[in-house]
């Protein structure tokens, strides 16, 4: 979109700007690309800035223009993926999260009846209880298969290497030399018990109790298996457990559980019955049910009941509460924020002074000795050592964002993503743009301020735009090193053939590393790139030079991006708010607008004539109509297509799944268009593309055993999961037999399909893991 959006603004510009700006005209010493920005008109000839003030206008409507039909062609796409039957019939599309119940609602009764009214009723409630001690014990019992897996492999690994030494010793010894060709048995190699992985209890490296690790592993699952166990039939009798409501809604009965103490994680915690919390997943029959939900007042009191919809079973954050999860007070957080802010308002000043080292140092004498410095040092000084940094400090404040944001209670990860888009992109534009912009152009400037303040308004009107050389390097600068190192992936290459030759141990992690696919943090991806639309359209008429670079950094960019949304990001349901970024991007093209509209009319009513006179009041008046005029847009661009963004219109009702089908297709409706992010192969016959189909696709064996997430609902993993089940390779000495027989007996799910270890020790996988868990 940026791409086609600036390929006119390119052309234009520099055919129209460029000579109107350094064509016998002169400020200064301007020199280099300085002569083609805004300051470069000399005061005789202010009638030039004419051509900047028209093209602003045609610049403008022509972003209009593609604002309005990329707005027109989203609402098109999105209303699509609602209705496609792949989306409408998932549980994601049926349910609300509903927090801040009332005690008096906090029932699957209750709730079923303010719920129930809804087109097709409910039907599955899901009331979110705090668990106490079970996610521990179900964190201890992953923990223990995944040491259990970790040494059952390095076992069946020490094995096939004393094999192999045997062979070779018999071989040189030339003693028994049909050895080698003999079929290996499991008596044929022993693990001496010292040589049987082991590990200590303790807490602190090198102390406790050292045990056999496989004997732990089976006793620890056992143990947790239990204690799960126990508190899911509690909660049962509570009521607890999820209710299909397509049958009738049975009376609840509460037992209170017994005082055994549990062992690890929680010691010490008598079993009781598990409280209610405040929040609920309630599931619809049909998705108009949730979307009409959405949209209504569920309680007659303020901060009750608020909905949010499309959650994805995984997608909620599980220790999020509606209060502050991890103790901070609810004045910290905006404290923290500013400060945070003040560190890198300073920090950010700190390279924008770095950017224009040549003005500093000639106005400041004890700075000097940098202007004597060889040209190539100060240049990389001056040029490359502030995008740099400026990149360390925006690579560090996602995690702050990110830490905040959950301080605040977000309930769901696409919120919080949601969320961190906004704050990052806000962070960016005053730090990265703004605070640049205006210590470069002011300590620029600094010295004839101080000499004659009267020339305030000229010297800040041709010393602000020369800032555009740093964000000419930057623009660059990502352009060429971050979409080269996009495609080349060399970190990601590394990590690869590390992870698969030191930890890719078990078939488990085999399977992770090869087929695992990288997750994308929207909140941060999209910030980068639409902070650089802020900077190419702040800087389009100012600097035009700037132009061309952002069509080409642009264009890179949509290949990049192709590229890795084809072949390597996945999009998983956690991270699925059907392209609910793209109108928030919408939304920072306007802030660019406004920081290029707001510059220029501040330049207008500074330009002086060779009378020190303003010389481009006109301009600087019709620039503030153009505002005005970008704002009314604005306005309707929001209240025109705002209410679509979220909500399915009652007029596609009928076309959703379990809908009766509608004799007429709604206007601008394309009844083979595939939904968004699908090929029209996938749309035509309703299958999603799974992570694991790609996998099939590619040479990997499915197992059939698969299931998909959703079967589990939205309870916690901890009520409503088993026990993930320890993958074994089969190898050739017949020891994973044997272990999987061991594992049984203890009361271990285990299986050695689709997974081997050859005579070296090497491990390989011809299929899924026997427990994968789907997202249908």
């Amino acid at each position: 979109m940026m791409a086609r959006i600036f390929l006119p603004i390119w052309i234009v510009s520099w055919a129209v700007l460029l000579p109107v700006t350094s064509v016998n005209t002169r400020v200064g010493r301007n020199s280099g690309l300085d002569i083609f920005v805004f300051g470069n008109i000399s005061p005789d000839k202010q009638s030039r800035y004419a051509a900047q003030l028209i093209l602003v206008y045609f610049f403008t409507f022509w972003i209009f223009y593609n604002i309005k039909l990329e707005m027109r062609d989203f609402i098109l796409k999105r209303q699509q993926h609602l209705v496609n039957p792949v989306h409408a019939k998932s549980v994601q599309a049926n349910t609300l999260l509903v927090t801040g119940i009332p005690k008096n609602y906090l029932s699957s009764e209750a709730l079923y009846k303010v719920f129930n009214d809804l087109p097709g009723g409910v039907k599955k409630i899901w009331i979110n209880r705090d668990l106490k001690e079970l996610p521990d014990i179900y964190d201890r019992r992953t923990n223990a298969c995944n040491k259990l897996e970790s040494a059952e492999t390095a076992l069946m690994n020490t094995a096939a290497k004393l094999r192999l030494e045997e062979i070779k010793k018999n071989q040189k010894s030339g003693a028994n030399a049909d050895v080698e060709a003999s079929p290996p048995t499991i008596d044929s190699v022993i693990v001496p018990k010292e040589k049987r992985p082991t590990h200590r209890l303790g807490f602190l490296p090198f102390t406790g109790q050292k045990v056999d690790t496989i004997e732990w592993a089976r006793e620890e699952i056992r143990i947790c298996t239990e204690l799960l166990e126990e508190g899911r039939s509690v909660i049962e009798n509570d009521g607890k457990g999820e209710k299909d409501r397509s049958e009738e809604v049975e009376e609840q009965s509460s037992v209170d559980g017994s005082s055994e103490d549990v062992s690890g994680k929680g010691k010490g915690t008598k079993k009781k019955s598990y409280p209610p919390l405040n929040s609920a997943f309630v599931t619809f029959h049909k998705q108009i049910a949730a979307h009409l939900a959405m949209q209504v007042l569920t309680h007659h009191e303020p901060y009750r009941m608020s909905e949010f919809s499309r959650p994805a079973p995984s997608s909620t954050l599980r220790d999020c509460r509606v209060d502050h999860p991890l103790g901070l007070p609810w004045f910290a957080t905006p404290h923290s924020r500013r400060t945070l802010e003040l560190i890198r308002l300073s920090l950010v000043a700190f390279v924008g002074v770095i950017s224009n080292i040549y003005g500093l140092c000639e106005s400041t004498s004890w700075l000097a000795w940098i202007c004597r410095l060889p040209p190539v040092v100060v240049g990389i000084i001056s040029g490359i050592l502030p995008p740099v940094l400026l990149a360390v400090l925006m690579m560090l404040l996602p995690i702050f964002l990110r830490l905040l944001a959950r301080f605040e209670g977000i309930p769901k990860y696409t919120g919080l993503e949601l969320s961190l888009m906004t704050r990052f992109f806000i962070f960016q534009v005053v730090h990265s743009f703004l605070i640049v912009t205006l210590s470069s152009g002011i300590i620029k400037a600094l010295p004839g301020l101080l000499k004659d303040p009267s020339s305030i308004p000229g010297l800040l009107a041709q010393n602000l735009p020369s800032a555009s050389t740093f964000f000419l390097t930057y623009i660059t600068l990502q352009g060429l090193s971050g979409v080269a190192g996009g495609f080349l992936q060399i970190v990601p290459l590394i990590i690869y053939y590390v992870k698969l030759f030191i930890l890719g141990s078990t078939p488990r992690a085999v399977y992770n590393i090869k087929y695992g696919l990288r997750n994308v943090a929207w909140g941060t991806t999209f910030p980068g790139i639409t902070l650089l639309v802020v900077i190419a359209l702040g800087y389009s008429i100012i600097s035009p030079i700037i132009n061309g670079l952002a069509c080409a950094t642009f264009f890179l960019f949509y290949q990049l991006y192709k590229y890795l949304f084809l072949w390597q990001f996945g999009q998983p349901s956690t991270s699925d708010t059907g392209g609910l970024f793209f109108p928030k991007a919408i939304q920072h093209i306007f802030v660019g607008l406004y920081v290029q509209q707001v510059c220029l009319t501040a330049l207008f009513f500074l330009a002086r004539n060779a009378e020190r006179k303003a010389s481009a009041i006109p301009q600087g008046a019709l620039m503030v109509v153009l505002i005005v005029i970008t704002a009314g847009f604005n306005i309707i661009i929001n209240n025109s297509y705002g209410p679509l963004l979220h909500a399915l219109p009652l007029s596609l009702k009928d076309r959703t799944y379990g809908g009766t089908p509608a004799t007429e297709l709604p206007p601008d409706a394309d009844e083979t268009s595939p939904s968004a992010g699908q090929s029209s192969a996938v749309a035509d016959s309703s299958i999603e593309i799974t992570p694991r189909d790609v996998k099939d696709s590619v040479g990997l064996k499915s197992t059939g055993k698969a299931k998909a997430e959703e079967d589990y609902g939205f309870a916690h993993p901890a009520v409503s999961r088993p026990q993930r089940t320890v993958w074994l390779p089969r190898d050739t000495l017949g020891l994973a037999e044997e272990e999987e027989r061991g594992c049984r007996e203890a009361g271990v799910d285990v299986s050695i399909e689709d997974a081997q270890m050859d005579d070296k020790g090497k491990v390989d996988i011809s299929g899924s893991p026997p427990d994968l868990i789907t997202e249908e």
